[in-house]
This record gives structure tokens, sequence and C-alpha cells, in this order.
């Protein structure tokens, strides 16, 4: 197959990596990439991927170097690129939640909001994001670039941070409070706008963006499976909370039926007693990988 079939995906270096990894697995692309490859492999012969930082990977989904790729709308504002949002991912390295760039300082600081920082400095990986910050504010402040390790430099090196944060845990263990919120960002799939163009590059990001959120979909649920007394119908439907109407049919030459639902995996412990005590019987729990409306 010639390079001009291959669908060019950055997968994002760092930390989405393995949850990026996992999230295909279930859309049903097995990945494998060696420790010091930049390269992954997919069992798809119509696509490559590359391994790229998140923060960059807009920069080369918009320059055209990829088709397509997974990184979080910060980044994109970060950069300030022009590319085709196919779809949000609502995943992230450590739970389903979004992230959020803020602003904080030492909890024993006297800032208490962004006015209070008028001409003092800011240290922050996303530079650009935080300027465009403060000029709405009308609040001149400096914003020097972190290398890293970000939280410890406030307040001793600096008066405030803009640091990216998912449950807080880390600012906290450093002493530091929030006094406001830049962004909220979510994982993206996006697209370079010449590859969206292009019908086959299209229809395959398409056909990929719908198996993601179908595996994203699928996260935290569960299918079940029973034979009920169909006396017992209406009751048994009365327990069961499902995406839809449960799928109901006849056990052959019989007065029982087979019932068949999707479910929050939370609850299934709650309603199993529940639907065994008004008659189910034979269920059977399984895992689903994805689920498509």
């Amino acid at each position: 197959m010639s390079d001009e079939k291959k669908l060019i995906i950055g997968f994002p270096k760092g930390s989405l990596e393995k949850a990026t990894y996992d999230l295909f697995a279930k859309a049903g692309y097995n990945i494998s990439v060696s420790s010091r490859s930049y390269y992954p492999t997919i069992d798809d012969k119509e696509m490559k991927g590359i391994l790229i930082r998140s923060q960059e990977m807009s920069r080369y989904v918009e320059n055209g170097n990829m088709d397509c790729g997974l990184c979080g709308k910060d980044w994109i504002l970060e950069n300030n690129s022009d590319v085709v949002d196919v779809c949000e991912l609502m995943y992230s390295k450590q739970t389903a939640n979004p992230v959020k760039w803020v602003l904080a300082v030492h909890e024993n600081s006297p800032f208490n909001c962004a006015e209070d920082l008028n001409g003092k400095t800011i240290a922050t990986e996303a530079v650009g994001m935080t300027r465009r910050f403060f000029e709405e504010k009308n609040v001149e402040v400096n914003v020097e670039f972190s290398w890293g390790a970000t939280e410890v430099k406030c307040p001793n090196l600096v008066d405030a941070i803009v640091e990216l944060t998912e449950t807080g845990s880390s600012l906290r263990a450093n002493r530091l409070k929030i006094i406001d919120t830049l962004t909220i960002s979510t994982t993206r799939f996006i697209a370079n706008k010449d590859a969206w163009a292009d019908e086959w590059k299209r229809e395959k990001i398409e056909h990929l963006a719908l198996l993601l959120q179908g595996a994203l979909r699928a996260r935290n649920k569960v299918g079940l499976k029973m034979n009920v007394p169909e006396k017992n119908l209406d009751e048994i439907v009365e327990i069961l909370p499902c995406l839809k109407e449960p799928t109901v049919s006849h056990l052959r030459n019989s007065d029982w039926l087979a019932i068949e639902v999707v479910v929050d995996e939370k609850i299934v412990r709650e309603i199993i007693p529940k639907l065994k005590k008004t008659g189910a019987s034979g269920i059977i729990e399984y895992a689903l990988n994805k689920v498509i409306p």
C-alpha cells in the first residue's frame, strides 16, 4: 500500500500515553511500541503512528506533518492552532474528569484574585495562555516559562504560578491555593484541514472517532443477561435502569423470557439481589468494549 493511503496519527507522549493506548485497545486497535521507539505499531495497515508531546501536537497537525492526533484542548489554545476539532474524548491520565489550568499562590500569601498580582511574576508552562488571561483583565504581570517543578517555585522564586491540575493533590501538598481558573480542558481528537478535505482520510478519521467515543461510552458500564418468568416482566423491568428499553425475547416452548440490558457497573451489586428475589435466574454480567448509540 502506498504512503498516500496511510493515515498518519499522532499519539500523545507522556502522561496521556498509556491511557490513550488503553482507549484504542477498547476501540479495537492494538498498539505496541518499544521503549526507545517513537513510532508505535498499529494493527491497521492503513494507519501510521508517531509519538509527540501533547504540547506540540496541534502545531504538527496544523502544519500537515500528521493527519490527525490527540491532545488537550489547552495546548490547541496555547499554540493558537487552526485545526479541525473532530470530537471531544473525556479521558485523562487519572480520571474521566477534565483537567484545569489554575492560577495558584501560596496559602499564606495576601493574594486572593488575579488583580492582586499586578506587577508580580508568574511562572508557567502555558506562557501564551497566561499572558492573554492577564491582558484580558488589564493586569500587568511578568510571565516566565517554567521547565517543570513549577509548584516549588512559589513563593520563594515567583509570586504565583499557572499550573495544570487534575485532582489538586500536588497543589495542596505544596501548600498552594487556587485563586482563579484560566481554562478547563479535555482531550480532543483533531485533524489537519487538508486531511479533513480528503474523502478517504476523512472517512477513516470519522470511523476512528466513532469507535473511540463508543469505547468511552462503555467505560464503567456492563451488560446483564438473565431469564425471567413472563408474569414477572414488569416488576423486573422496574428494577433495571438501562440505556433504552431492555431487549426481551421468548425462550422456546416456555413461559420464560430472556432479557439483556446495559447498566452502570456501580449499581450491579445493588440490583442483582433484587432481580434474584423477583424471580430472575441465570444472571450473567459481562464487560463491554464499545457502546454505539
